[in-house]
């Protein structure tokens, strides 16, 4: 199927950009009481699960690209929600923890971040939900590579 025959408001491109500005919006609605964006909260989330990795390696877990990655830990250093230390083996590279307070709020964030999952499949039957994650999680398997900044799961 070809872009050109497909109606403009029907364009993948065009609907998955504007998928991700209603899931960002109801993020923000969800944890407006908390500061944190979607990606420092996923970042702090890598972090409570993983403690002690890298930035390359979070940066690379999550499709984030350096650039953008470094001013986003800068922020959630400067929030007191991580920490960062050069690594034992190649002080170049910074091991990032997450402190008491960053545990504190991805914990208690929990509850909105999943209203908000909640709330964006909402419009979907239950079974729509689980074909449509499966053809999402296909579409963003098969494009990986495509990114500027492709998801490595085992960095």
């Amino acid at each position: 199927m070809e872009n050109n025959n497909i109606p403009i408001p029907e364009q993948p491109g065009r609907l998955i950009r504007r998928a991700q500005q209603i899931a960002v919006s109801i993020f923000l609605e969800e944890t407006r009481d908390f500061g944190v964006t979607p990606i420092q909260f996923g970042v702090m989330e890598t972090l409570s699960v993983a403690p002690g990795l890298d930035q390359v390696t979070i940066a690379s877990r999550l499709g984030i690209d350096p650039a953008t990655f470094a001013s986003l830990i800068d922020r959630l250093e400067g929030k007191g929600y991580i920490t960062r230390e050069p690594c034992a083996e190649d002080r170049r590279k910074k091991r990032l923890s997450i402190t008491e307070a960053g545990r504190e709020i991805v914990a208690a964030m929990q509850p909105s971040v999943a209203a908000t999952q909640k709330r964006i499949l909402e419009p979907l039957a239950p079974a729509e939900r689980k074909e449509f994650l499966r053809l999402l999680s296909k579409l963003v398997e098969g494009n990986n590579e495509l990114s500027r900044a492709p998801m490595k799961a085992d960095a």
